[in-house]
């Protein structure tokens, strides 16, 4: 590896082995890379933000398509398995190979590339230690989110002295804001909007106090002042086109969606460059997923910010940071004049003085002002697509050279270009040079999408946690919903408000002391706190007595279901989800207010009988789509059982109720098998009698065949032939005799193996039995029921004038929540 002395190694003189080595301190005049797509910007591009990590030099990228996310992607290890999770597979499966195939070709030619430029790991293992990488993703919460409230805060810049920088930053902050909500082509001269919501903004800042958009709606519908210029404010800018702005802002506050561009890091510049250890980090602004307003609306902020930022830094001749932008079509065009455009000139005209470079890159040198890139002192051209892009460039550069080239010379060198080759024109330089870029040590896989912003933050040990997270609303108390005191926009009146004809109006009780309201609400009582009374402020308070009824389930159940929605929509529009709360006894409602009490105003939807009844209606449909309680079924038991049964007491009842059917098919069984034996036991026995008969006349018919034998000794010659033939036939009968015996013992051990088998039988369909009920037991089902419109029944519903108490301290007025529910 070459020895570079502090410069950024950006490659070779074309066809020479010359290196190019690019002085840092040259980007404080800004620098600009064209070209069309696949000349090779990316890479020269990767490669320049290598350079400054390596020299310790933080960076700002925005990133609208997804390429600078490979910034992220250093491998020192250069291993297959380090590439594999960033393949992609379809380009894989075009080339006809596996993705493993495809990262051990892609690790094989990264390391062939790196060590013909003589790039070793040491040196990608400098890069990959030289800074905290990131990725963040405004309006998404797939990277690292940002909020972009704190932008709205007043700067950290003393008013006096800096009021036309502030100004600016104001007009640049409310154009924005406008082009967020729909208006287009925006002069800050001629639009009412913009001049009513500036000067909100350079009321509150210039006395140093901040706005967010809750507060900056308030003041759009109520502003802080009578007139605007000689003009009184209600001719300037009538009431109800002013509610109409407020509603476009709210809108965007409303949203679910916007919820992400509140939460997250705060956008601190100063924080996004340099970590807490004092290594510069490598910021890049993921954009990809958002719409183009949306892109405009944050890249307008963000350049607000560095703007402020940069103004409140010492001067400096050197690089301190880097603001990369990719691709930069629509943001500084040649003849609109969107937000970003003049943030964006204003810092090539002045970051140079405060060490702040800017790299701005397009593919079509048209998209860009000329005039604004006569600032820009480093030009990076590339291969473009036509003749008359390069005629418009080369016009551009002879504008921003003064002059001073040779136009023949540029058009030569340029038409020439061939894939990664690109001309360097350097003011600080005599003679521009051709070189082809060096070979990156990051990999470049390509655009990426939100998909991979998770993984590619894990692998570069950037951490969510950074963000600050939101609290998600939960079922609560009033009192712990509103953790933070907040000031009263106004003291209240004495006169209560009339609530609309029809409309029902209650009273919570003050149940909460000054100290349990500060308690409750998690806040120290300021020691010079001072009590100024009660004011009521107005709720849309709703409860539903909800009745869920189900005969052929065994289900009768009953549930209240309780909101309280302390700022409702003005078009009586509520998410009754958001807004549920404990529920509330109505005999605990005070039927008058507390003496002395005041009150604040009743704005719409609550002043709106018609609002608030379609809001009532609103709930009951809510209720009927939403709610639902389970039932627990066990159809082959007949078994039902809803709220308040729990799964655990209903498979108790499953178990009790499988039981008694298995006993009962246990004494069915068991009385089938019992008749069976019994009949074979009086056929057993029945056997066993004969047995013994037989013996007892197997023994007689013996001692009879002795006796005719000796009979047979002793007898005259005349009767031996008689009792021969006696003698024989006894013989005859003895074996007779014998054989039923034999067969006695045959049959009781053929009726004993048949009981055997009848008992075998039976403990097998016992087993059965009691398989198939525990079986029978352990399946259950669950069904949703949901409750007939019929059955809902609103108890409460209208407005509900909520205690606070007033205290002011410090010159202040502090509001806490006198009620906890």
């Amino acid at each position: 590896m070459i020895n570079t002395d502090g410069k950024f190694f950006l490659g070779n003189v074309l066809d020479t082995e010359t290196p190019i080595l690019y002085d840092p301190d040259d980007l404080t005049t800004h620098a600009v890379v064209l070209g069309m797509t696949g000349s090779g910007k990316t890479g020269l591009c990767i490669g320049l933000l290598e350079e400054a990590a390596l020299n310790n030099i933080p960076s700002l990228m925005i990133d609208p398509k997804g390429d600078i996310t490979n910034a992220l992607l250093h491998f020192p290890d250069l291993l297959p398995s380090d590439f594999q999770p960033w393949i992609n597979p379809d380009q894989a499966r075009r080339d006809e190979i596996t993705t493993e195939e495809a990262a051990e070709k892609t690790a094989a030619l990264w390391k062939k590339g790196l060590k013909k430029w003589g790039i070793g790991k040491e040196r990608i293992t400098a890069l990959k230690n030289s800074a905290h990488f990131a990725v963040f993703t405004p309006g998404s919460d797939a990277g690292i989110p940002v909020s972009i409230l704190a932008t709205l805060k007043a700067p950290e810049l003393d008013w006096e002295g800096n009021q036309e920088l502030l100004r600016e930053k104001i007009s640049g902050t409310v154009t924005a804001l406008l082009g967020l909500v729909g208006f287009s082509d925006i002069d800050p001269v001629r639009s009412r909007e913009h001049i009513l919501l500036a000067n909100i903004f350079e009321r509150a800042w210039s006395v140093g106090r901040d706005l967010d958009l809750g507060e900056l709606i308030l003041q759009t519908q109520n502003p802080p002042f009578e007139k605007l210029g000689v003009m009184d404010l209600k001719t300037f800018f009538p009431k109800k086109d002013r509610f109409e702005l407020a509603m476009s802002l709210n809108n965007i506050l409303a949203s679910p969606a916007f919820q992400s561009w509140i939460e997250g890091m705060p956008l601190d510049i100063e924080s996004m460059l340099w970590g807490p250890d004092g290594k510069p980090r490598h910021s890049v602004f993921y954009l990809a997923h958002l719409a183009d307003t949306e892109r405009m609306f944050f890249t307008t902020l963000l350049y607000s910010a560095i703007e402020s930022w940069m103004r409140a830094q010492p001067g400096s001749t050197s690089l301190r940071a880097l603001v990369y932008f990719d691709e930069i079509y629509g943001y500084m065009p040649p003849s609109a004049k969107p937000p970003s455009k003049p943030l964006m000139l204003r810092m090539l005209k002045q970051a140079r003085a405060f060490g702040i470079g800017q790299v701005l890159v397009t593919q079509n040198p048209v998209d860009v002002d000329y005039k604004g890139l006569s600032n820009t002192g480093t030009w990076f051209i590339g291969k473009l697509q036509t003749d008359n892009d390069k005629q418009r460039l080369l016009d551009g550069l002879e504008g921003a050279a003064s002059g001073n080239m040779n136009r023949k010379q540029y058009d030569k060198l340029i038409s020439g270009l061939g894939k990664r080759e690109f001309l360097l024109h350097n003011v600080h330089e005599k003679k521009p040079a051709v070189f082809g870029t060096r070979w990156v040590m990051n990999y470049l896989a390509g655009p990426l999408t939100r998909t991979h912003i998770p993984a590619l933050n894990k692998l570069a040990g950037a951490s969510i946690l950074e963000s600050a997270p939101k609290a998600k609303p939960e079922k609560s108390s009033t009192a712990a919903a509103a953790a933070q005191p907040k000031a009263s926009k106004s003291a209240g009146t004495e006169t209560r408000p009339a609530v609309p004809t029809g409309v029902a109006e209650y009273f919570l009780p003050n149940n909460l002391t000054l100290a349990e309201a500060f308690k409750t609400a998690n806040q120290l009582a300021p020691a010079d706190a001072e009590s100024q009374g009660l004011i009521y402020k107005p709720v849309l308070l709703a409860q539903a007595d909800v009745r869920y009824l189900q005969r052929k389930y065994n289900l009768d159940h009953e549930e209240k279901v309780t909101a309280m929605v302390q700022e409702p929509d003005r078009r009586g529009m509520a998410r009754w989800e958001e807004h549920l709360v404990e529920a509330v006894n109505p005999r605990e409602l005070d039927g008058l207010p507390a003496s002395g009490a005041r009150f604040d105003v009743l704005d719409a939807p609550l002043s709106d009988g018609k609002l608030v009844k379609s809001m009532e209606a609103d709930l009951v449909d809510w209720i009927y789509r939403r709610s639902s309680v389970t039932v627990f079924s066990n159809a082959a038991l007949k078994l039902y059982a809803g709220q308040p049964t729990t799964e655990g007491e209903f498979r108790k009842m499953l178990s009790e109720a499988s039981r008694d059917g298995r006993d009962a098919d246990l004494k069915k069984l068991q009385a089938t098998y019992k008749k069976k034996l019994a009949s074979m036991d009086t056929k057993l026995k029945r056997e066993q009698r004969e047995l013994a008969e037989d013996k007892t006349e197997v023994a007689q018919r013996t001692m009879e065949e002795l006796g005719t034998h000796f009979e047979n000794i002793f007898m005259s010659k005349s009767t031996s032939r008689r009792r021969v033939s006696s003698s024989l036939s006894k013989r005859r009968m003895t074996a007779q005799a014998k054989a039923d015996v034999e067969e006695s013992i045959d049959a009781i051990a053929q009726l004993e193996q048949e009981m055997a088998a009848i008992r075998s039988d039976m403990e097998l369909a016992i087993d059965e039995v009691e398989d198939k009920w525990e079986e029978t037991a352990s399946q259950f089902d669950e069904i949703n029921v949901t409750p007939y419109k019929k059955d809902i029944l609103v108890e409460i519903f209208g407005v509900a004038w909520l205690p606070y108490h007033q205290v002011e301290a410090s010159g202040k007025l502090i509001e806490i929540p006198g009620y906890s529910g």
